[in-house]
C-alpha cells in the first residue's frame, strides 16, 4: 500500500494551506480525509464543493444521510461510515435512521427504503438503472431532480470512500467511538 502523507497546515503542500486552515475553522479540527487530500488541492477543493452543493440541494437531513451512508456502507468505507455517523448525530438524524444504514437493516418508512434502494441501483448498475427502478424511485414521491442529487451524493463519495481504500486513512479519535465493519 502507498503511504499517503496527512498534512497540516504547516506542512502542507503549495495551495493547500488555506484549504486546511478553513477546514479547522470550519470543523474545529483537519480530518484525517482532509490532510490526505491535501496532497491534491484541487481535489480537496472539489471534495468540499461537492459537499456543500449536496447539503444544498432539495433532500432534507434524513434523505441526504440516506445517500451519503447507502454508498458509504456499500463502498465499505472503514472512514466514511463513522464520520458520517458523527456528523448524522449533529444533523438529529433519528437514531433509528443511523442504526439501519450501518447495520443494513429497513429504514424505519417506505420513502426512505425507496431512497437506499434507488442509491444503491445507481451505485451497482453504475447510472444504468433499469426504467423500473427509477419508476418505483418517483412513484415513492421522489423527483427528476432527486435523481440528479443523488449523483451529485454520489460524485462527493466516490472521492473520499477511494481516497480512504487507497490510503487507509486512519480514524480520527472523534470518529473512533462509531468505528464500523460491514457485517
Amino acid at each position: 500500500m502507498v503511504d499517503f502523507t496527512i498534512y497540516s497546515e504547516t506542512n502542507a503542500p503549495k495551495g493547500s494551506e488555506a484549504l486546511l486552515l478553513d477546514s479547522k475553522k470550519r470543523n474545529g479540527m483537519i480530518a484525517n480525509l482532509h490532510g490526505i487530500m491535501a496532497e491534491a488541492p484541487e481535489l480537496l477543493v472539489a471534495y468540499r464543493q461537492l459537499n456543500d452543493l449536496f447539503i444544498a440541494s432539495s433532500l432534507d437531513k434524513d434523505e441526504i444521510t440516506v445517500v451519503w451512508q447507502t454508498i458509504n456502507v456499500e463502498n465499505n468505507c472503514h472512514y466514511c461510515v463513522p464520520a458520517h455517523t458523527l456528523i448524522a448525530k449533529g444533523m438529529k438524524v433519528d437514531d433509528g435512521i443511523i442504526d439501519a444504514l450501518r447495520n443494513e437493516t429497513p429504514l424505519p418508512n417506505a420513502r426512505l427504503e425507496a431512497l437506499r434502494d434507488f442509491t444503491l441501483s445507481i451505485v451497482r448498475d453504475r447510472g444504468q438503472v433499469e426504467d423500473a427502478k427509477v419508476q418505483a424511485f418517483l412513484d415513492a414521491g421522489f423527483t427528476k431532480r432527486n435523481i440528479l442529487e443523488v449523483i451529485l451524493g454520489y460524485s462527493q463519495k466516490i472521492m473520499s470512500n477511494y481516497t480512504n481504500h487507497l490510503a487507509d486513512t486512519p480514524l480520527d479519535s472523534v470518529f473512533e467511538k462509531f468505528a464500523w465493519e460491514k457485517a
